[in-house]
Protein backbone atom coordinates (compact mmCIF):
# COMPACT_ATOMS: atom_id res chain seq x y z
CA UNK A 1 0.00 0.00 0.00
CA UNK A 2 2.80 2.42 0.90
CA UNK A 3 4.66 1.76 -2.35
CA UNK A 4 1.51 2.29 -4.42
CA UNK A 5 0.93 5.64 -2.69
CA UNK A 6 4.53 6.75 -3.20
CA UNK A 7 4.04 6.25 -6.95
CA UNK A 8 1.33 8.92 -6.83
CA UNK A 9 3.82 11.76 -6.22
CA UNK A 10 3.12 14.56 -8.70
CA UNK A 11 5.50 17.34 -9.75
CA UNK A 12 3.62 20.44 -11.04
CA UNK A 13 4.98 22.65 -13.85
CA UNK A 14 5.89 25.47 -11.44
CA UNK A 15 8.38 23.19 -9.70
CA UNK A 16 10.03 22.37 -13.02
CA UNK A 17 10.35 26.13 -13.61
CA UNK A 18 12.10 26.53 -10.26
CA UNK A 19 14.44 23.63 -11.06
CA UNK A 20 15.40 25.25 -14.38
CA UNK A 21 15.93 28.60 -12.68
CA UNK A 22 18.15 26.94 -10.06
CA UNK A 23 20.33 25.42 -12.82
CA UNK A 24 20.66 28.79 -14.55
CA UNK A 25 21.45 30.68 -11.34
CA UNK A 26 23.71 28.05 -9.79
CA UNK A 27 21.42 27.41 -6.79
CA UNK A 28 20.58 23.76 -7.48
CA UNK A 29 22.25 22.65 -4.22
CA UNK A 30 20.05 25.02 -2.20
CA UNK A 31 16.95 23.84 -4.08
CA UNK A 32 17.92 20.24 -3.33
CA UNK A 33 17.93 21.04 0.39
CA UNK A 34 14.53 22.75 0.08
CA UNK A 35 12.94 19.86 -1.80
CA UNK A 36 14.37 17.35 0.69
CA UNK A 37 12.78 19.26 3.58
CA UNK A 38 9.47 19.52 1.68
CA UNK A 39 9.53 15.77 1.01
CA UNK A 40 10.18 15.00 4.70
CA UNK A 41 7.35 17.37 5.63
CA UNK A 42 4.90 15.63 3.28
CA UNK A 43 6.14 12.25 4.51
CA UNK A 44 4.82 13.21 7.95
CA UNK A 45 1.34 13.84 6.54
CA UNK A 46 1.54 10.67 4.48
CA UNK A 47 2.55 8.35 7.34
CA UNK A 48 -0.13 9.71 9.68
CA UNK A 49 -2.77 9.42 6.93
CA UNK A 50 -1.71 5.81 6.31
CA UNK A 51 -1.99 5.16 10.06
CA UNK A 52 -5.65 6.25 9.94
CA UNK A 53 -6.16 4.30 6.68
CA UNK A 54 -6.96 7.34 4.56
CA UNK A 55 -7.45 6.89 0.83
CA UNK A 56 -4.66 8.95 -0.75
CA UNK A 57 -5.05 10.12 -4.35
CA UNK A 58 -1.69 11.81 -4.88
CA UNK A 59 1.03 13.90 -3.25
CA UNK A 60 1.93 17.09 -5.11
CA UNK A 61 5.34 18.62 -4.37
CA UNK A 62 6.22 22.24 -4.99
CA UNK A 63 8.76 24.71 -3.60
CA UNK A 64 8.27 25.50 0.13
CA UNK A 65 5.42 23.04 0.50
CA UNK A 66 3.24 20.31 -0.90
CA UNK A 67 -0.33 19.04 -1.01
CA UNK A 68 -1.59 15.57 -0.18
CA UNK A 69 -4.90 14.97 -1.93
CA UNK A 70 -7.15 12.33 -0.37
CA UNK A 71 -10.61 10.83 -0.79
CA UNK A 72 -11.60 12.08 2.67
CA UNK A 73 -13.91 15.06 2.17
CA UNK A 74 -14.88 16.39 5.58
CA UNK A 75 -16.05 12.97 6.74
CA UNK A 76 -13.24 12.21 9.18
CA UNK A 77 -13.23 13.43 12.83
CA UNK A 78 -11.76 16.91 13.21
CA UNK A 79 -9.17 15.69 15.74
CA UNK A 80 -8.02 13.03 13.27
CA UNK A 81 -7.60 15.52 10.45
CA UNK A 82 -5.76 17.84 12.85
CA UNK A 83 -3.27 15.08 13.68
CA UNK A 84 -2.64 14.41 9.99
CA UNK A 85 -2.04 18.13 9.44
CA UNK A 86 0.22 18.60 12.50
CA UNK A 87 2.31 15.58 11.48
CA UNK A 88 3.84 17.69 8.67
CA UNK A 89 5.13 20.59 10.80
CA UNK A 90 6.25 18.06 13.45
CA UNK A 91 8.81 16.75 10.96
CA UNK A 92 10.59 20.09 11.17
CA UNK A 93 11.22 19.50 14.87
CA UNK A 94 12.88 16.22 13.93
CA UNK A 95 15.01 18.06 11.36
CA UNK A 96 16.10 20.55 14.06
CA UNK A 97 17.06 17.57 16.23
CA UNK A 98 19.03 16.04 13.35
CA UNK A 99 20.84 19.36 12.81
CA UNK A 100 21.77 19.49 16.50
CA UNK A 101 23.11 15.91 16.43
CA UNK A 102 25.09 16.46 13.21
CA UNK A 103 26.50 19.67 14.63
CA UNK A 104 27.58 17.90 17.83
CA UNK A 105 29.47 15.18 15.99
CA UNK A 106 30.62 17.55 13.21
CA UNK A 107 29.15 15.31 10.51
CA UNK A 108 28.60 18.21 8.09
CA UNK A 109 30.24 21.64 7.71
CA UNK A 110 28.66 24.40 9.78
CA UNK A 111 27.83 26.40 6.61
CA UNK A 112 25.66 23.56 5.28
CA UNK A 113 23.96 23.01 8.65
CA UNK A 114 23.21 26.74 8.88
CA UNK A 115 21.65 26.56 5.42
CA UNK A 116 19.51 23.56 6.40
CA UNK A 117 18.46 25.36 9.61
CA UNK A 118 17.49 28.48 7.65
CA UNK A 119 15.42 26.68 5.00
CA UNK A 120 13.82 24.43 7.61
CA UNK A 121 12.65 27.51 9.54
CA UNK A 122 11.42 29.35 6.44
CA UNK A 123 9.46 26.33 5.14
CA UNK A 124 7.93 25.71 8.58
CA UNK A 125 6.78 29.32 8.97
CA UNK A 126 5.55 29.47 5.37
CA UNK A 127 3.42 26.34 5.79
CA UNK A 128 1.85 27.78 8.93
CA UNK A 129 0.51 30.81 7.04
CA UNK A 130 -3.33 30.87 7.19
CA UNK A 131 -3.65 30.30 3.43
CA UNK A 132 -5.34 27.33 1.79
CA UNK A 133 -3.98 24.73 0.95
CA UNK A 134 -1.08 25.30 3.37
CA UNK A 135 -1.20 23.57 6.75
CA UNK A 136 -2.04 26.84 8.50
CA UNK A 137 -4.97 27.43 6.17
CA UNK A 138 -6.27 23.89 6.64
CA UNK A 139 -5.96 24.15 10.42
CA UNK A 140 -7.91 27.42 10.31
CA UNK A 141 -10.57 25.71 8.18
CA UNK A 142 -10.80 22.84 10.67
CA UNK A 143 -11.33 25.30 13.52
CA UNK A 144 -13.97 27.24 11.58
CA UNK A 145 -15.80 24.09 10.46
CA UNK A 146 -16.13 23.12 14.11
CA UNK A 147 -17.85 26.45 14.85
CA UNK A 148 -19.94 27.19 11.75
CA UNK A 149 -21.39 25.21 8.84
CA UNK A 150 -19.08 23.36 6.47
CA UNK A 151 -20.17 25.49 3.50
CA UNK A 152 -19.61 28.82 5.25
CA UNK A 153 -16.24 27.72 6.63
CA UNK A 154 -15.08 26.49 3.22
CA UNK A 155 -16.18 29.63 1.39
CA UNK A 156 -14.55 31.85 4.01
CA UNK A 157 -11.15 30.11 3.96
CA UNK A 158 -10.92 30.26 0.14
CA UNK A 159 -11.86 33.95 -0.10
CA UNK A 160 -9.67 34.79 2.90
CA UNK A 161 -6.73 32.91 1.35
CA UNK A 162 -7.01 34.81 -1.93
CA UNK A 163 -7.04 38.13 -0.06
CA UNK A 164 -4.04 37.18 2.08
CA UNK A 165 -2.09 35.98 -0.97
CA UNK A 166 -2.60 39.30 -2.75
CA UNK A 167 -1.85 41.27 0.44
CA UNK A 168 1.44 39.44 1.03
CA UNK A 169 2.39 39.85 -2.63
CA UNK A 170 1.80 43.62 -2.49
CA UNK A 171 3.59 43.82 0.86
CA UNK A 172 6.61 42.05 -0.59
CA UNK A 173 6.70 44.36 -3.63
CA UNK A 174 6.33 47.45 -1.47
CA UNK A 175 8.60 46.77 1.53
CA UNK A 176 11.15 44.19 0.36
CA UNK A 177 13.50 43.74 -2.59
CA UNK A 178 11.87 41.99 -5.56
CA UNK A 179 12.37 38.23 -5.73
CA UNK A 180 10.97 36.12 -8.56
CA UNK A 181 10.46 33.10 -6.28
CA UNK A 182 8.19 35.01 -3.88
CA UNK A 183 6.19 36.43 -6.77
CA UNK A 184 5.67 32.99 -8.32
CA UNK A 185 4.75 31.36 -5.00
CA UNK A 186 2.15 33.99 -4.09
CA UNK A 187 0.67 33.94 -7.59
CA UNK A 188 0.56 30.16 -7.43
CA UNK A 189 -1.31 30.25 -4.11
CA UNK A 190 -3.75 32.82 -5.45
CA UNK A 191 -4.43 30.75 -8.59
CA UNK A 192 -4.84 27.57 -6.52
CA UNK A 193 -7.52 29.27 -4.42
CA UNK A 194 -9.15 30.81 -7.47
CA UNK A 195 -9.42 27.31 -8.95
CA UNK A 196 -10.71 25.99 -5.63
CA UNK A 197 -13.41 28.68 -5.61
CA UNK A 198 -14.58 27.58 -9.05
CA UNK A 199 -14.97 24.03 -7.72
CA UNK A 200 -16.67 25.02 -4.44
CA UNK A 201 -20.04 23.53 -5.49
CA UNK A 202 -18.50 20.13 -6.25
CA UNK A 203 -16.56 20.15 -2.96
CA UNK A 204 -19.80 20.83 -1.07
CA UNK A 205 -21.67 18.13 -2.98
CA UNK A 206 -18.91 15.62 -2.15
CA UNK A 207 -19.34 16.52 1.51
CA UNK A 208 -23.10 15.94 1.29
CA UNK A 209 -22.67 12.70 -0.63
CA UNK A 210 -20.42 11.32 2.10
CA UNK A 211 -23.14 12.18 4.63
CA UNK A 212 -25.74 10.43 2.48
CA UNK A 213 -23.53 7.34 2.19
CA UNK A 214 -23.11 7.27 5.98
CA UNK A 215 -19.34 7.72 5.98
CA UNK A 216 -19.22 10.82 8.20
CA UNK A 217 -18.13 10.85 11.84
CA UNK A 218 -20.93 11.98 14.21
CA UNK A 219 -20.38 13.22 17.76
CA UNK A 220 -23.42 15.36 18.53
CA UNK A 221 -26.84 16.62 17.49
CA UNK A 222 -27.77 20.10 16.26
CA UNK A 223 -31.19 21.42 15.29
CA UNK A 224 -31.91 23.38 12.11
CA UNK A 225 -35.05 25.52 12.07
CA UNK A 226 -36.27 26.81 8.70
CA UNK A 227 -39.53 28.16 7.23
CA UNK A 228 -41.70 25.87 5.11
CA UNK A 229 -40.73 27.60 1.83
CA UNK A 230 -37.02 26.81 2.27
CA UNK A 231 -35.25 24.46 -0.12
CA UNK A 232 -33.22 21.36 0.59
CA UNK A 233 -30.09 23.31 -0.28
CA UNK A 234 -31.00 25.86 2.42
CA UNK A 235 -30.99 22.98 4.89
CA UNK A 236 -27.70 21.56 3.64
CA UNK A 237 -26.05 24.99 3.86
CA UNK A 238 -26.40 24.75 7.66
CA UNK A 239 -24.88 21.27 7.92
CA UNK A 240 -21.93 21.06 10.30
CA UNK A 241 -19.18 18.51 10.54
CA UNK A 242 -19.59 15.77 13.15
CA UNK A 243 -23.17 16.85 13.89
CA UNK A 244 -26.35 14.93 13.18
CA UNK A 245 -29.09 17.38 12.28
CA UNK A 246 -32.76 17.39 13.15
CA UNK A 247 -34.62 19.76 10.83
CA UNK A 248 -37.72 21.60 12.07
CA UNK A 249 -39.98 22.97 9.33
CA UNK A 250 -42.06 25.95 10.52
CA UNK A 251 -45.40 26.76 8.82
CA UNK A 252 -47.21 30.16 8.81
CA UNK A 253 -49.71 28.84 11.36
CA UNK A 254 -46.74 28.01 13.65
CA UNK A 255 -47.17 24.30 13.05
CA UNK A 256 -43.83 22.51 13.23
CA UNK A 257 -42.82 19.23 11.60
CA UNK A 258 -39.55 17.45 12.32
CA UNK A 259 -37.50 15.76 9.58
CA UNK A 260 -34.28 13.80 10.07
CA UNK A 261 -31.25 14.83 8.02
CA UNK A 262 -31.12 11.36 6.45
CA UNK A 263 -34.59 11.93 5.01
CA UNK A 264 -33.49 15.28 3.57
CA UNK A 265 -30.44 13.70 1.94
CA UNK A 266 -32.56 10.82 0.63
CA UNK A 267 -35.02 13.25 -0.95
CA UNK A 268 -32.17 15.03 -2.70
CA UNK A 269 -29.91 12.19 -3.86
CA UNK A 270 -32.41 9.32 -4.26
CA UNK A 271 -35.74 10.95 -5.12
CA UNK A 272 -34.05 14.00 -6.77
CA UNK A 273 -36.54 16.47 -5.32
CA UNK A 274 -34.29 19.42 -6.15
CA UNK A 275 -37.06 22.00 -6.50
CA UNK A 276 -39.45 20.94 -3.76
CA UNK A 277 -39.84 23.14 -0.70
CA UNK A 278 -39.28 21.78 2.79
CA UNK A 279 -43.00 22.19 3.43
CA UNK A 280 -43.83 19.91 0.52
CA UNK A 281 -41.25 17.35 1.60
CA UNK A 282 -42.48 17.44 5.22
CA UNK A 283 -46.10 16.95 4.09
CA UNK A 284 -45.14 13.97 1.90
CA UNK A 285 -43.11 12.31 4.65
CA UNK A 286 -45.67 13.02 7.33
Amino acid sequence: MIMSNIKKIHIPPILIVFILISFLTGTFFELGIILSIVFIHELGHFMMACFFKWRIRRIMLWVFGGVMETEEHGNRPIWEEALVLIAGPFQHALIYLAIFIMSSIELLPASILDLIFYFNTVILLFNLLPIWPLDGGKLLFLFLSGQISFKKAYHFIILFSMCISIFLLLLQLWLFPFTLSTLLIMLFLFMENRQEWKHRYFVFMRFLLKRYEGESSISGIKSIILPHNSSLMDVFSDFRRQKKHVVYVIYPDHKRIMIDEAECLRNYFYFKHYNKTMGEIADSTG
